[in-house]
This record gives C-alpha cells, sequence and structure tokens, in this order.
C-alpha cells in the first residue's frame, strides 16, 4: 500500500487539501514492518470497526455548559460519521500508521474501555498509533482518534496514556472540532471533509501541514487548529471524569501534563511538544485538575503490563536494529527500567529485527522462566520460531494460542501468513475462513483468503475476498471493480455468481447514496 496511489475522494474544490496528504503524508517517520526483512507487511494493525452517572464532586464548578444537539450546528452526526470514513480510508492505507495488531488493538481496548465511561454512550471510536516521535495525540469528528508513538515513549503508566486518551474522548463527546467548523459556516459537506483532513495533517506536524497548502488557505485553516481555553477546561473535566469511571489513576493527568510541561521549559518554541501546541496547556489549568483531583479520594491501581510490552514492543522499532538491541541490553545490565519483563520483551524483539533470532529465542526463554505467560509471549514465540526455519513449531504455537486466546487476531493473521508462503492452500482457505467468522472486519485476513484462492487458481473467490478487503478499507470505487471483475469470472457456480451479483448491486447503492449526500451537503 503505497500513500501516492491513493486516488483523490473530493470533487475538485477540495483537492488542494488531497496534494497535501499526499505531498507532507499522514505522518513523518517511514513506516516498519513486524520484522525486518518482512516483504509482504503483514500482521495489519490499521483500525477497524471495534465490538463494543459521574462520580466528581457535585459542586457548581463541575457544571459543563448546555452544548444543545449535534445536529444543530453544520456538522450533523451523520456528517461526522462520513468524515470519520474518509479519514479512516487514509489511515487504512497510509505506510506511516503503525501496522501492528498487537499494539493497536491494545490502544483500540484501552480507548474503548475509556469511551465506555464517556457522557455519549452510543459514540464509536477509532483508535490508531502514528509513527512518530513527537508527543502527539489529536481527536477528529465521528470519535477517530490518532496517538503518536512518541506518547506512548512519554507516558510513564497506563494511567498517563489514558488520561490523554480522556482528554481527547472529552473533545470528542463535547463536539468541539465540529463546533469550530460549523462556526466557519461553510455550507457544502466536501469543505468540511477537506478541512477535517488537513487539520489532521497540521496536528501531526503544524508546520509540514500548513507548508502543504496555499498561504491563503492555511491561514483560513489556522485560526481552526487551536482549541479555546473553554474547550481545553470542557474536555479536561470530560477526562478526569472518563478517568475515574473507568478505573484509572486521576493523579495521573495533572501529573503528565506537568512532565510535558516541564519539557518545554529549556527549549525553543520549535521544540514544544506537538500536543502543547494544539493543546494549549496553562498552569492554571494544571493546577485546575490538580485541585478537583485533591477532592478524590486515593485509589491503588495495579498498573498493567501490557502497557508496559507494547511500550517496549514500539520502542524495539524505533531506530537502526543494533542501536535497539544496545540500548535495551543497557537498561538491563544497568537496572534503568520501569519493567524487567517488558525490557527482556522488547529485546527480544529487536533481536528478531537484527536478524539474530537465535539470540531472541534466549530471551523468550528468559521470559518463560520469569512467569510471563499471556498471549504476546505465544506471538513473540510464534515469530521467533519461524525466524529461525521451524515454520511447524511456529504454526503450532499460533493455532494452540488461538484455542487459548481466541480474540488475539495477530495469531489468526501469523498461521494464515505460514499457510500462505508453504503454498498449502486449501488449509489456509478452511483456516482463514474459520477466523473471518472472529475477526470479519481485518483487512489482512481477507487479503491472505485471496492470495489462498488464487494459488488454487480460483479468481471468482479471488476477487470477491480482495473486493471485501476494500470495503473493511473504506474505499468503495476499488470495492466495486473488484466484484466487477468477479462477476465476470467463468469459474464460479449459480449460488457464487448470484452471491456476488447480489453484493456488487448492495455496494452501487452504497456508493451512490454517498455520492448523493455530497452532492446534496
Amino acid at each position: 500500500m503505497v500513500f501516492n496511489k491513493i486516488k483523490h475522494v473530493f470533487p475538485s474544490g477540495a483537492r488542494y487539501v488531497m496534494r497535501g496528504l499526499l505531498v507532507s503524508g499522514l505522518l513523518l517517520m517511514p513506516s516498519q514492518g513486524l520484522l525486518a526483512n518482512n516483504p509482504t507487511g503483514v500482521f495489519s494493525g490499521k483500525p477497524y470497526e471495534p465490538d463494543l452517572d459521574l462520580n466528581l464532586p457535585a459542586d457548581s464548578s463541575n457544571q459543563l455548559p448546555e452544548l444543545g444537539d449535534a445536529s444543530q450546528t453544520v456538522l450533523s452526526l451523520r456528517d461526522e460519521e462520513k468524515i470519520a470514513n474518509q479519514i479512516l480510508k487514509q489511515v487504512a492505507t497510509s505506510q506511516d500508521v503503525l501496522d501492528d495488531a498487537e499494539v493497536t488493538d491494545y490502544l483500540q481496548a484501552l480507548g474503548t474501555r475509556l469511551g465506555e465511561s464517556s457522557p455519549d454512550k452510543q459514540q464509536k471510536f477509532y483508535f490508531f498509533v502514528v509513527q512518530d516521535k513527537s508527543i502527539n495525540a489529536f481527536a477528529m469528528p465521528g470519535g477517530v482518534i490518532g496517538v503518536h508513538t512518541g506518547l506512548f515513549m512519554a507516558a510513564n503508566s497506563e494511567s498517563e496514556l489514558a488520561s490523554v486518551l480522556g482528554h481527547e474522548i472529552g473533545h470528542v463527546t463535547q463536539h468541539h472540532l465540529a463546533r469550530m467548523l460549523a462556526s466557519q459556516k461553510y455550507d457544502m459537506f466536501k469543505n468540511i471533509a477537506a478541512t477535517a483532513l488537513a487539520l489532521l495533517i497540521a496536528r501531526s506536524n503544524p508546520q509540514v501541514g500548513m507548508g502543504a497548502m496555499t498561504a491563503a488557505s492555511a491561514a483560513g485553516i489556522q485560526k481552526q487548529l487551536d482549541y479555546t481555553r473553554e474547550h481545553e477546561r470542557e474536555a479536561d473535566r470530560v477526562g478526569l471524569t472518563i478517568l475515574q469511571d473507568a478505573g484509572f489513576d486521576v493523579r495521573a493527568m495533572p501529573a503528565f501534563f506537568t512532565t510535558m510541561q516541564r519539557a518545554t521549559r529549556f527549549s525553543d518554541g520549535g521544540n514544544m511538544p506537538s500536543y502543547l501546541r494544539t493543546h494549549p496547556l496553562t498552569s492554571e489549568r494544571i493546577a485546575d485538575i490538580g485541585n478537583r483531583v485533591q477532592n478524590l479520594p486515593y485509589k491503588q491501581i495495579n498498573e498493567s503490563l501490557t502497557f508496559f510490552l507494547m511500550r517496549a514492543k514500539i520502542r524495539a522499532f524505533q531506530g537502526a536494529p543494533s542501536q535497539m538491541v544496545e540500548e535495551f541490553q543497557n537498561n538491563i545490565s544497568e537496572g534503568r527500567f520501569q519493567n524487567e519483563i517488558a525490557e527482556h520483551y522488547g529485546l527480544a524483539y529487536a533481536f528478531l529485527r537484527s536478524n539474530q533470532a537465535k539470540n531472541a529465542q534466549v530471551e523468550v526463554d528468559w521470559l518463560v522462566q520469569h512467569g510471563m505467560n499471556n498471549p504476546y509471549l505465544v506471538t513473540l514465540k510464534g515469530l521467533t520460531l519461524a525466524k529461525l526455519g521451524q515454520v511447524a513449531q511456529a504454526q503450532t504455537q499460533f493455532v494452540q494460542g488461538l484455542q487459548q486466546y481466541p480474540k488475539h487476531r495477530i495469531l489468526a493473521q501469523g498461521e494464515a501468513e505460514l499457510l500462505i508462503r508453504s503454498n498449502q492452500w486449501p488449509q489456509a482457505v478452511t483456516f482463514i475462513q474459520k477466523q473471518l467468522e472472529a475477526f470479519p472486519d481485518d483487512p489482512k485476513l481477507w487479503d491472505w483468503l485471496a492470495a489462498a484462492y488464487q494459488g488454487q487458481g480460483k479468481q471468482m473467490l479471488r476477487h470477491q475476498a480482495l473486493g471485501e478487503s476494500y470495503v473493511r478499507k473504506y474505499d468503495l470505487p476499488r470495492a466495486i471493480d473488484q466484484f466487477e471483475i468477479a462477476s465476470k469470472a467463468k469459474d464460479g457456480d449459480f449460488y457464487l455468481q448470484s452471491k456476488v451479483e447480489a453484493r456488487l448491486k448492495t455496494l452501487r447503492q452504497q456508493l451512490k447514496l454517498e455520492q448523493g449526500d455530497d452532492k446534496n451537503g
């Protein structure tokens, strides 16, 4: 998936924004696969459809202003949903979004847990990870929330990470961005959607994002970039309530904001964390959050091991492989870590990136000896065995792991890949079809199913599977193209032919409906 192959999805009036997307990209850092020298780019971590009474002191200072129904603004809930789909399409095809199902699913689960404690229980949230070292996170209409890998690195606990997610969820549930866009009195949906995507770029890197557009356009959008102080206070209050109701350490929010503020004291404006540029952080805000926290009862929180594992895994893929091996080894030898198990876990992945599978196996053995027993270890075992060339043993790990952890989709992706690579076409078809019952919205599994059908020479089934993959990537035009090819193939029976034609008709109607909405925007 190459970013410059994306077709323009907006009418001509918004194409300047798409050119900005193609020129600057969604992010800054180049994408890396789960394992070095892995040409297939498997283990997709792109977001897909998730399965999915305030306890703060009841004083008047906690009361939020009445926001009114979202339908009273220019952006209706339907508009926000359409903008979200456009953004998710870019996310699904960008090489700069972290392509790791474990990290993405962890973030989605964490965000969903927080979202269930939000004021709007009906709002869906979609989380993805940006491969960028800057400390940043951003929320978009429709509940799309991006988190930079730099934010993972800066957070010292899961509660600190959750405090930022809670704040962003607060921006979504309070419809802050939608209200700002509405205040500009745009009367065409295409312009609003384009502006939202431009904001997405600018939040990742304001300089690059603005440089990709004309000065006049940038000036207009820049006015919408910064949340107002009232928006920030609202998001703080909502986020703090969400954090408490979801069972996290509420003291993490003022602590993490203080940490970010301190990071700017000895730096010039150009080095300020991106999060603080787009979310102005003042001592007044920190004091307000701190005062609210002081009135809440203390609760002992056992921080999640999974947070430390996912942070270590992200770190393992940040720099040059040899550099990361050395960094993890030095940290372990000098005792510089928050969690020893996570440090050895990260070292194992760094060894895999360095093509030192035997050393990675040593770390796997250490983790087993020290009591690690979870699906993340199963994944690591399977990948290490595959790197050692022990394909049958790796497959056993993935299959047995799925029996024990049926919702851990990276295990399904790993087994599917090994079956395809070893040309086990019938077994691959049977296995993937079963896994799609559990993970129907994972485009990577649909891609592997298409590869298995191609290996069998079944063209109608192959293009049908590719079409379903594009549906999961929010790309209806390409999905329709694939179903049209499938409908013309001559190797399907009457039942399959009817099924393909019915699906094609449905997708055409769906696309026509969406295009009609745009024209009427």
